[in-house]
């Protein structure tokens, strides 16, 4: 595994399985309410229950589109959409609603093969005076809409937007329970990959590691198809929201998107901003920043992360630091991991690597709630254990006792297709150099390396590119931005809300996204601008 910065710290944009938080909320015209009503009163108390209704088309149907944006929905419970042990736990709830949305697999060729979406829905509490649908993406790419939306269902119980709205999650095309699926490596081949720690970044070293990268990009093409890898970007994931939309029976979109989700959030006010009802985005990333600049910039959060771990740890009375001083803490922790990169660490019938306990440790700096699993996690390591490290490894990279998710395939799927791929060895070389000075608690001590990452041998060309966003026409947005997010750092949402020309509410603390987090100044900031369209006066600072 080359874990040279473009290789390995273009991972770590994704949200993180434990805190990406999503909420999706998706409903029907005032034509279709009544036998939405109906359906939803007869479904909502057995599982294996199964009605179908029409509630679209809905708003501005583009042409040659129909059949997608006014297609019936199939709704049932949502226990045989699960597809990992945490969904399966979450999704037997009798309440919740799901069902698959056709979309064409090319928008080019919309009479050629489709791909079908998994939709989750939570029905709004007052199905009267119900608002219509807020699509929620928690982020990854590569998260599951639905299992962020069923786990968190609870969370909007009892409030104006769980009065009001439908909740629903959907998983990307190629993510969780859509078809087609994006998995290139089984589960015997990933375990092998986290193992296989490859830093040199000698000549034979980086073309070694670019090997290994082009192999694995051909074998994603071998296995997924390039059909599929060709349409995985969030261009095609923006217009499927679109076909959401109006199958669901909105006219306009409300939309929540949390950290990349943000993303899809801002490709879509791009090409429908007329479509636009209402639209948070929480942990901007800033469509102006090429890959280099937003990696550079992430490597910045973690570190100023890492350093406000380093300060709480030294409070406690027992740190995995000791007595060392703060500013030894880079080296600590470096000098603690790199015994990993000869000799992994035996953890039952597994082994903690080098690299599980760095993405571990990246794992639990996504928020303050998880520092005291990391102290723990450091402090058996120096005592010779790994299984908290481990654990916060499995949970970043979705895997259980049955296997991986394949988010970490989609992610790669996904992010091959947004971003021009760094194909000129010197701009990787200096990319990895900036990342190390930018984060260097993550510097293993090797010189920078100029091994091009699995994009740069992607089969299929990009199809998004950075810049300013063009959106004619757009409501007012939303934009939350975090203080101390190691993801998404802070300044990308103030550009984000700047470009967009919307309103900013800056949250004072150490986590990425906070939206319905439990911090009552932001939601109900938010929940007063999803159900009243009313935005803060001026930019707001709200602190926990």
């Amino acid at each position: 595994m080359a874990l040279t910065t473009i290789c390995r710290m273009s991972r770590l944009l994704r949200s993180t399985a434990v805190l990406a938080i999503v909420l999706v909320l998706s409903g029907c015209t005032a034509g279709a309410a009544g036998s939405r009503q109906a359906a939803d009163a007869a479904g909502s108390h057995a599982d294996a229950s199964v009605y179908q209704y029409q509630a679209g088309p809905a708003g501005r149907v583009p042409q040659g589109l129909e059949r997608f944006y006014g297609q019936p929905l199939t709704w049932s419970g949502c226990k045989d959409f699960a597809t990992t042990d945490r969904d399966r736990e979450f999704f037997a709830d009798p309440h919740l609603r799901c069902t698959r949305v056709e979309v064409p697999l090319d928008y080019a060729h919309p009479e050629g093969r489709t791909a079908r979406l998994g939709v989750l829905r939570r029905p709004a509490d007052n199905q009267l005076e119900r608002l219509g649908s807020l699509l929620v993406n928690p982020g990854g790419p590569g998260a599951s809409g639905m299992a962020a939306v069923a786990s968190r269902a609870g969370a909007v119980a009892g409030t104006d937007l769980g009065r009001r709205f439908d909740l629903v999650g959907f998983d990307p095309r190629g993510i969780g329970s859509s078809e087609p699926k994006i998995v290139c490596r089984n589960t015997q081949e990933e375990d092998a990959e986290r193992l296989d720690v490859e830093l040199d970044t000698s000549p034979a070293g980086i073309a070694h590691i670019e090997n290994e990268n082009r192999s694995y990009a051909a074998l994603c093409a071998q296995r997924v198809g390039k059909d599929v890898l060709a349409n995985a970007g969030t261009r095609d994931v923006a217009r499927d929201m679109d076909v959401m939309r109006s199958a669901l029976g909105d006219a306009k979109l409300n939309y929540l998107g949390y950290s990349y989700g943000t993303r899809i959030g801002t490709a879509y006010a791009e090409q429908f901003p007329g479509n636009v009802r209402a639209m948070v985005l929480d942990g901007a990333l800033d469509p102006n920043d090429n890959l280099v600049e937003s990696l550079v910039n992430q490597g910045t959060g973690f570190q100023q992360s890492f350093d406000a771990f380093v300060g709480w740890c030294l409070a406690q009375s027992s740190c995995w630091l000791g007595n060392t001083p703060k500013d030894q803490a880079n080296h600590m922790f470096q000098q603690l991991l790199l015994p990993l990169i000869t000799a992994a660490r035996p953890v039952g019938d597994r082994k903690l690597s080098y690299t599980d306990a760095t993405i571990g440790t990246i794992q639990a700096l996504y928020t303050d709630q998880l520092w005291p699993a990391l102290n723990r996690g450091l402090t058996e390591l120096a005592n010779g254990t790994g299984s908290t490290l481990l654990t916060l490894a499995d949970v970043y990279y979705q895997r259980d006792e049955h296997g991986y998710s394949g988010s970490q395939d989609a992610f790669k799927a996904v992010r091959c297709l947004d971003d021009p791929p760094v194909t000129d060895p010197a701009v990787v070389w200096e990319a990895d150099r900036r990342y190390r000075q930018a984060a260097p608690f993550l510097d293993d001590g090797h010189p920078p390396s100029a091994a091009r990452d699995a994009c740069a041998f992607w089969p299929v060309p990009p199809t998004g590119q950075p810049g300013d966003p063009q959106m004619e026409g757009l409501p007012p947005v939303l934009v939350v931005s975090t203080t101390g997010d190691p993801a998404t750092p802070y300044q990308a949402g103030v550009e984000l809300a700047r470009q967009l020309r919307g309103k900013l509410v800056s949250f004072e603390g150490n986590q990425h996204t906070v939206v319905l987090q439990g911090v009552k100044c932001v939601d109900d900031a938010v929940s007063n601008y999803l159900v009243r369209l009313v935005l803060p006066k001026r930019s707001t600072l709200c602190v926990a």
